[in-house]
């Protein structure tokens, strides 16, 4: 199991995934698990909590992809500029579950990254995608302050 708090840039109760299963930095992927339950941040009693989050899932799981992909070094804050096509097929994650997602890097030049993200779950059926467009820079702190 890993320890997510040294790998993303988060403190609990922020961190949504609950580990990570596959690192293939060669070939630009990573996938993580996230199980639903009470204790989770936006959990809604009788129904999970909202599909729409999984954008948020996704985002973890990207930076999570960050943090190995840069030799395992202090997790960078990241930030995401936007998502084309989030296409979900549930209202909810529901509780009880686990989810998987996969996130696979199609472009980069450093510091603006594109990948395709998806999440399967338990029987491995695709329920939700997206195209999630990143930045990770060296002036993040910069531009984070200013409001840019």
């Amino acid at each position: 199991m890993y320890d997510l708090a040294k790998i993303l840039p988060h403190k609990q109760p922020m961190i949504f995934l609950d580990d990570i299963l596959e690192v293939d930095i060669e070939n630009n992927k990573l996938s993580s698990v996230f199980k639903i339950y009470p204790e989770k941040v936006f959990f809604e009693t009788g129904k999970g909590i909202n599909s729409l989050t999984g954008i948020e899932f996704m985002a973890q799981t990207i930076g999570a992809y960050a943090y190995f992909k840069n030799n395992c070094t202090e997790p960078k804050p990241g930030l995401l500029l936007g998502t084309r096509l989030y296409n979900n097929k549930i209202p909810y994650f529901k509780e009880g579950e686990e989810y998987k997602v996969t996130v696979h890097e199609i472009f980069t030049d450093n510091q603006i990254a594109v990948f395709d993200c998806l999440i399967y779950d338990k029987s491995g059926e695709e329920i939700a995608s997206a195209t999630v467009n990143t930045y990770q820079g060296d002036n993040i702190e910069e531009l984070v302050e200013s409001g840019e």
